[in-house]
């Protein structure tokens, strides 16, 4: 048998031989994905995209979903509040998207909750932490969520300052609802210790100048920053503080925005001059459940953003089995089955449940941790204080 006809038989027998993954329907259900996909915070966005995908693989290799693959498909917001409105309204007019996957943004997301419980769509969201995404007064609520909530993280914040022996503490805030939210949730906490805030400052997305706001911190005589803000204006922050060598000594607190980006990439070998400290929920280093992580970052790699990656996967593979529990593709039906399901075996946690008619927050500051840059890694404190 020559070589042609030998190759051609082995490819035959293999075709044959090769289980196939059969569907009672080849129509598929889609999850649409309304994130920043190639702005400024766009390292996220196709951080939460990749753990979407690694979930929708395994799920379409077991079978899908009611008989149907699952495909994720894109729609790129830009951080544009109005971009994301329209992606909403795209989306939902579909009779084939069953929901929403939308992150990184509070300020998008707050715009477009009108829009989402116009159309009666269920909208996931695996990264955005500002309070009245979910507290947002609508009923039915179809907004559930696996990510940060201010409300606990800005006491969480606030005891790892005081933990650190801070009292006087300045918050250098974005001005958008998510800085609005942490305003709020850093005060009350304040408050619950008998502090208040040494000063507030306020801050436009793309401000470039942060020197001032140093040194008015400095003048405030505050011991450490709370920054809360995303990677871009994180940076020229850092920039700003740096500029003075006494400012340069103020540690900052950040909450987890900095993170998903080129933070690390644009300031360089400048982290080293900072005392940067900053919230997460998810560490490849130190996961709550190796096994199923040790899975995870097998299929994942390495990633700037692994809150994003965790949370995405969990949230779809919580989703699927909303519509496993509804047995069907109707939406209204698939978001009171999120409220139904009694436990789910996630990579963050065991949900027990995820989500009930009270509660669309699935994770709370338990599932917290503090973390550093150490040589580009995020190293959560307890390992990187072990680090040279």
């Amino acid at each position: 048998m020559n070589h042609k006809i030998r190759f051609c038989f082995l490819f035959l027998a293999f075709m044959l031989l090769k289980p196939a993954i059969v569907f009672a329907s080849e129509q598929p259900l889609v999850i649409g994905l309304n994130a920043d996909l190639s702005a400024a915070d766009s390292y996220t966005g196709q951080a939460i995209r990749l753990g979407a995908e690694i979930a929708l693989d395994e799920i379409n290799a077991a079978g899908g979903v009611l008989g149907r693959p699952l495909v994720l498909e894109l729609y790129d917001h830009r951080r544009n509040p109005a971009r994301g409105i329209d992606n909403v309204e795209r989306l939902a007019s579909r009779d084939d998207v069953i929901a929403i996957l939308g992150g990184k943004h509070t300020p998008v997301i707050l715009a477009e909750l009108e829009t989402i419980h116009a159309q009666g769509i269920p909208y996931l969201v695996p990264w955005a932490a500002g309070t009245p995404i979910i507290d947002n007064g609508y009923t039915p609520n179809n907004v559930f969520r696996v990510s940060v909530r201010d409300a606990l993280a800005g006491p969480f914040l606030v005891e790892h300052a005081l933990d650190l022996g801070f009292q006087r503490l300045g918050l250098v805030l974005e001005q958008t609802g998510w800085g609005r939210s942490n305003e709020v949730s850093l005060t009350q906490a304040l408050e619950e210790q008998g502090l208040a805030p040494a000063r507030v400052e306020w801050f436009n997305w793309g401000e470039q100048n942060f020197a001032a706001t140093a040194r008015r911190m400095l003048d405030a005589d505050v011991d450490a920053m709370i920054f809360v803000g995303n990677e871009p204006d994180g940076v020229s922050f850092v920039r700003g503080v740096l500029e003075n060598e006494v400012t340069a000594q103020l540690p900052i607190i950040s909450h987890w925005g900095i993170v998903g980006g080129e933070f690390t990439q644009k300031l360089a070998s400048d982290l080293d001059r900072v005392d940067l400290t900053f919230l997460q929920t998810f560490s490849f280093y130190t996961p709550p459940l190796p096994e199923r992580a040790a899975r995870l970052a097998e299929k994942a790699g390495p990633t700037d953003a692994p809150p994003a990656v965790a949370h995405a996967y969990d949230l779809i593979h919580i989703l699927v089995r909303a519509i496993e529990l509804a047995g069907t593709d109707d939406r209204a039906q698939v978001r009171d089955a999120l409220e139904q399901i009694d436990f789910h075996s996630g990579v963050m946690r065991d949900y027990a449940p995820p989500f009930t008619a009270e509660r669309h927050d699935a994770l709370d500051a338990s599932d917290f941790i503090m973390a550093r840059y150490v040589d580009g890694r995020i190293l959560p404190l307890s390992l990187s204080a072990q680090e040279p």
